[in-house]
């Protein structure tokens, strides 16, 4: 007979001699058996190890072979097990199947009839043990599977870029939550035709690949404005997704917010047009005027020389300030301002401040009235950037003041701030005009403003002062009344 050296098996019977007479049979043709004398004991053998084959006899004093058969299929499943009767009947063949036995033998049998039951019974272990190997590699496989699936979800759920998959065929295969947001869909049903409902833009990046006979690794980008007025705009990039085979399996679109590069670049654009508008105006008018003195053909007086020359002075002033504060903008931009951080008592800079402008205040006759709350005024701060701050701040409130009108600063403690309010009684600000007052080269143009000269750049240097010391600066203005601003400065 063939059979696996060493398959072990299991002989539950109470009866002594057929025990162990089966014992040295089957150690005789290379089993490597066990034997129990009851059904206790075949229950603890059956149970505590993996056999291969197992004889159980029907009737014993203890328990039957049914219990014995039941608690070691439950635990083996895979173990083939036979019951060995004396007393045959359908009913317990019956029984026996369906707890899980492989056979009925009838007692006595011979050396013949078991070993071609237990042969068979072998083969049938060795199938389950394959049907069982396979089932745990296809588990292993499709739970690592399942773990690629759960790690790449949250990888791609994670990355701020949107990003959609499409197969050959135009069905949504994979995309993230912010491919939806810059779709602008609500949601995306795996296997669901989705070209026509993109952005045409979109779809057109997409086809070129999908309607392209030749295989090619090449990607297509394309800028999209997907909200006017530069809301939303996207720079979206199509790739060929291929196949092991080198064929096509379908497309994977990137889409990558880039709003913020488009307001700046619109920003940069008009910086370049204000500043080559404000530059070219006071180099014409010194050109024209140099050009006049210049010029015999005008025989001008001398009062009207020494008039052109104090404008071109004016101009000229008027240039290198603009000049000076570009350069100051560039430099907070670049983040190359070198400072020199130190306790700074914040009543001493703003009094330094007035006392450097009261021939303005006297020109004007303002009254201006200045109040320290809170005599711990102190900051850590470059002095030079402060009262660079409320030089600008205090001479608006001059500047743009009307004539015998009053300007009021206070100084005072607010939670860990020095909050510094400046109060005039000037032309005050439109709702329109506050919104943009931070602007470069924003200038309020009303008829109060047109006789006074600025570069528009020095409250976006305030603010920007003000945000590199985590600070914050608030106004409130009304037209034709008044003008509030308070800065506060961290202690």
């Amino acid at each position: 007979m063939e059979t696996q050296p060493k398959a072990k098996v299991l002989i539950v019977d109470d009866e002594k001699g057929l025990r162990l007479g089966t014992k040295r049979l089957l150690e005789s043709e290379g089993f490597e058996v066990d034997a129990a004398q009851n059904g206790a004991e075949g229950i603890a053998f059956g149970t505590s190890l993996d056999y291969d084959l197992a004889i159980i006899d029907l009737k014993m004093p203890d328990i039957n072979g049914l219990e014995v058969l039941k608690q070691i299929h439950q635990n083996h499943p895979n173990t083939v097990c036979f019951i060995a009767t004396a007393f045959p009947s359908f009913e317990t063949a019956t029984e026996a199947t369906k707890l899980g036995a492989f056979n009925y033998i009838p007692k006595p049998f011979t050396p013949e009839e078991l070993l071609s039951n237990l042969k068979q019974g072998y083969d049938r272990r060795i199938l389950l043990q394959e049907a069982e190997k396979w089932k745990k590699e296809r588990e292993e496989s499709l739970l690592e599977v399942a773990f690629e699936k759960t790690r790449l979800n949250t990888i791609i759920n994670s990355i701020t870029d949107g990003i959609l998959v499409i197969n050959k065929y135009g069905q949504a295969v994979l995309f993230n939550p912010s491919a939806l947001i810059f779709l602008q869909l609500p949601d995306i049903a795996i296997e669901e035709y989705i070209i026509d409902k993109l952005h045409p833009e979109i779809a057109e990046l997409i086809n070129k690949i999908l309607t392209n006979k030749i295989f090619e690794k090449k990607s297509y980008s394309k800028q999209i404005e997907l909200k006017s007025n530069r809301e939303l705009f996207i720079e979206a990039t199509s790739s060929p997704v291929p196949h092991p085979d080198g064929s096509l399996a379908g497309v994977v679109v990137v889409f990558k917010n880039i709003t913020e590069s488009k307001k700046l670049e619109h920003l940069k654009s008009q910086f370049v047009s204000m500043v080559s508008h404000e530059l070219k105006a006071p180099i014409a008018a010194v050109y024209g005027y140099l050009k006049l003195l210049s010029d015999p053909a005008y025989n001008l007086p001398n009062d009207q020389k020494i008039n052109y020359i104090n404008r071109s002075q004016i101009r000229l002033d008027g240039l290198l300030k603009m000049v000076n504060d570009l350069l100051d903008i560039s430099r907070m931009e670049m983040k190359v301002i070198q400072r020199e951080i130190k306790d700074l008592n914040l009543a001493e800079a703003v009094t330094s401040v007035i006392e450097l402008l009261q021939v303005e205040i006297k020109k004007k006759n303002i009254t201006l009235e200045f109040q320290v709350i809170d005599q711990s005024n102190s900051i850590k701060a470059d002095s030079d950037e402060i009262l660079r701050l409320f030089t600008n701040l205090i001479s608006n409130a001059i500047k743009y003041n009307k004539v015998g009108g009053r300007i009021d600063i206070k100084i005072q403690n607010a939670d860990k701030y020095i909050l510094t309010t400046i109060v005039d009684t000037g032309i005050g600000m439109k709702p329109e005009e506050k919104q943009k007052l931070f602007h470069e080269f924003f200038r309020a143009k009303n008829e109060h403003t047109k006789n006074i000269s600025g570069t528009g750049l020095g409250l976006s240097i305030v603010k920007r002062i003000v945000d590199s010391y985590a600070g914050r600066i608030e106004v409130e203005s009304e037209f034709e009344k008044g003008t509030s601003f308070k800065v506060y400065l961290p202690i």
